[in-house]
């Protein structure tokens, strides 16, 4: 058996940045009993494998798996397949912006693909929108347990009005503000301590940010842990990401559209740009949209034997 994939390169313009992600276009034939291994093979963050929609009106479902397990939504995944299924020809666009509608465990969820100018499929831009809309998941740690988990002291946190929460829009992160750039470099989980006090709560996967980038163009410097789904840490999140836009909308007293660029993954050598919205009325989250460029960087086949 033979099975074809892709791999891209999530939340960059460039290869070798942002966050890798394998695709297999047509995973129909692939027993269930591999997905997990074959993500484990890949050793990436996730894997995503491809199927015909349930309900005809959508245009795929997507499965989508990390090192340990199966998960109901993530961003970077569900960017990156929208790229992949137009760069390797699965689906065709007759005009510079199309939009998908890909089956996922958390709901349908819609992405909006952007082609260059000019022709061409890469670097292209998909935006999605999420299937269920950010909402708090107490209880949160305290300042004292997050410290020790994060090898930092309690003057690096923002606090105020910025304390740590956990906020879901399919799979709860604890956002965890901090007062500069340099408090999330120096960021580190302890795994004894994350085990002790953490693990298994809705703060047990962590985005760290700063109010203080680095890069012109972008709002803030954020870095993202994710030990309980065995990743130790992500280049670039866009689950985490679309919490975030939750986050700091739930934070914002005016109404419209609010729009926030994330730099994630330059600690880790692998620098992406995240770009977020999150739409509010009359004081209500709406909407929320996270998005960014892809490039392809390989293809192949896994050979499993006959």
């Amino acid at each position: 058996m033979s099975f074809h994939y892709y791999v891209t390169d999530v939340f960059t313009d460039r290869p070798f940045g942002g966050n890798q992600l394998a695709v297999f276009p047509d995973a129909s034939n692939i027993p269930e009993q591999l997905l997990l291994p074959i993500t484990r093979e890949f050793n990436f963050s996730e894997v995503t494998f491809v199927y015909p929609p349930a309900d005809a009106g959508n245009t795929r479902r997507v499965r989508i798996f990390t090192p340990g397990g199966e998960i109901p939504f993530a961003g970077h995944p569900t960017v990156g397949t929208a790229f992949v299924l137009f760069a390797s020809g699965e689906l065709r666009a007759d005009c510079a912006e199309v939009t998908v509608r890909l089956e996922e465990k958390v709901g349908t969820v819609p992405v909006r693909v952007r082609f260059p100018e000019g022709g061409g499929l890469a670097p292209a831009f998909a935006q999605l929108s999420v299937a269920r809309l950010p909402e708090v998941v107490p209880p949160s740690p305290s300042l004292a347990t997050l410290a020790e988990v994060l090898s930092l002291d309690e003057s690096d946190f923002l606090g105020g009005d910025y304390m740590p929460e956990a906020v879901s829009c399919g799979i709860p992160f604890l956002m965890v503000p901090l007062r500069t750039r340099d408090a999330v470099r120096r960021a580190r989980v302890r795994s004894d301590a994350w085990e002790r006090t953490l693990r298994g709560t809705p703060g047990s996967e962590i985005m760290v940010f700063a109010l203080d980038p680095e890069r012109a163009g972008t709002d803030l410097r954020a870095r993202v842990f994710v030990p309980g789904l065995n990743i130790a840490e992500d280049p670039a999140t866009g689950s985490a990401s679309a919490c975030l836009a939750g986050y700091l909308a739930m934070r914002t007293p005016r109404d419209g559209t609010l729009r926030w660029v994330c730099e994630q993954g330059v600690e880790m050598g692998r620098p992406s740009v995240i770009e977020v919205e999150a739409d509010k009325s009359g004081g209500k989250i709406t909407a929320v949209r996270c998005g960014g460029s892809a490039v392809m960087v390989a293809e192949g086949k896994l050979m499993l034997g006959e």
